[in-house]
């Protein structure tokens, strides 16, 4: 099978040499081998992330991370900011265990606003706050550093964070935003199959686990980074292949620096922005605009299904559209994230251009 570009807001496109970086022979999880491995993956990771919290890299969807954050940090009560598909997942999971969830709600396409954080937050006591920095149904990238201004006045409130479709593509102060839990999954900015979740601990939140009364087993803070700490492995037997390829692309993303990295997905970004202005227009609001997948207004009519068909015959590539009933048909989305670069995007929109006769 000829090989697809992928422009879905994940799985992206990997590097030929990392997913050869599997074909290695493998060894044992409690091996000297896998404490060389897995210790130079989190600390590379910290090191690009530019934090010094404690990390977590787990066999898993970051959507584990989801769950573990909810059961590790609230024990009553969490206000879940929702503004699509994926904030309305947070909660929704929450919900299943049985947790008292607000919602701050905001119709699809409108991004989270600090003040109305705060004014929550003045309201009632909350152990969390949950909010998506990139959602990906919508192409909303919420003010994560304004909203980490208003959390510094709300210590006793823990600021978990899903970064899934952003983390490593779009720069974030961790530490300077005062957030607590922040994690994304390989597959997407990170430029990685998938099968691996990130999570970006504090001392405050860890320090919130090992006193609350019930946690996480498998995606247990407490548990992971202590056996880290004490041994340099993971507690349970982990994607092993996976984490060679992390370690091979990782080495890539600390060469090319987060700064750089950033700077090339805001390229990506302004240039889909652009193109999407002159053919159609843009779904988010104005001035919160996803710099990893942008949500492209489908006012031309255009079957979007037949459109993907005809563009994935043609030249073989990929692009997703509107996210569940909501939004298909409706809009489009382009994933310009990992590896790709304007020049490769551009080859996707020219091909969209060709096809759909713009």
């Amino acid at each position: 099978m000829k090989d697809k570009k992928l422009y879905i807001p994940g799985p992206t496109e990997v590097r030929k040499d990392v997913i050869e970086e599997m074909n290695q022979c493998l060894f044992g999880h409690r091996s000297d081998t896998m404490t060389d491995l897995y210790t130079t993956i989190v600390e590379d990771t910290k090191k690009f992330l530019e934090t010094d919290n404690n990390v977590i890299v787990l066999s898993a969807s970051g959507t584990a991370f989801m769950e573990s954050s909810i059961l590790n940090l609230v024990d009553n009560k969490v206000l879940s900011a929702t503004c699509g598909s994926f904030s309305e997942r947070h909660a929704n999971i929450a919900e299943r265990l049985g947790k008292n969830v607000d919602r701050l709600e905001y119709e699809w396409g409108k991004a989270v606003k600090p003040e109305d954080v705060r004014k929550a937050l003045e309201k009632d006591d909350y152990d969390a706050i949950t909010c998506v920095m990139n959602e990906t149904s919508t192409g909303i990238r919420n003010p994560l550093e304004e909203i980490g201004e208003v959390m510094e006045d709300f210590p006793d409130t823990m600021f978990i964070v899903d970064a899934i479709s952003a983390l490593g593509g779009d720069y974030i102060d961790i530490e300077g935003s005062n957030i607590d839990v922040i994690f994304t999954s390989v597959q997407k900015a990170f430029a990685m199959p998938p099968g691996l979740a990130v999570c970006v601990v504090s001392g405050d939140a860890y320090d919130k686990e090992v006193n609350s009364d019930s946690s996480s087993w498998y995606g247990g803070f407490q548990r992971s980074i202590d056996y880290y700490n004490r041994k340099g492995q993971t507690h349970s037997t982990p994607a092993i292949s996976l984490m060679l390829a992390y370690r091979k692309q990782m080495k890539y993303m600390l060469e090319e620096g987060y700064e750089n990295i950033d700077k090339r997905h805001k390229e990506m970004a302004e240039f889909t922005r652009e193109w999407a202005y002159e053919h159609f227009d843009m779904f988010p609001e104005e001035g919160y605009m996803s710099q990893t997948v942008s949500t492209i207004k489908n006012t031309r009519g255009i079957n979007i299904a037949e459109l993907r068909e005809k563009v994935d015959e043609k030249y073989n590539m990929a692009f997703a559209n509107g996210y569940g009933s909501k939004l298909k048909e409706k809009t489009f989305r382009i994933g310009h994230m990992g590896i790709h670069d304007v020049d490769s995007i551009k080859e996707l929109t020219d091909a969209i251009e060709d096809v759909a006769g713009l």
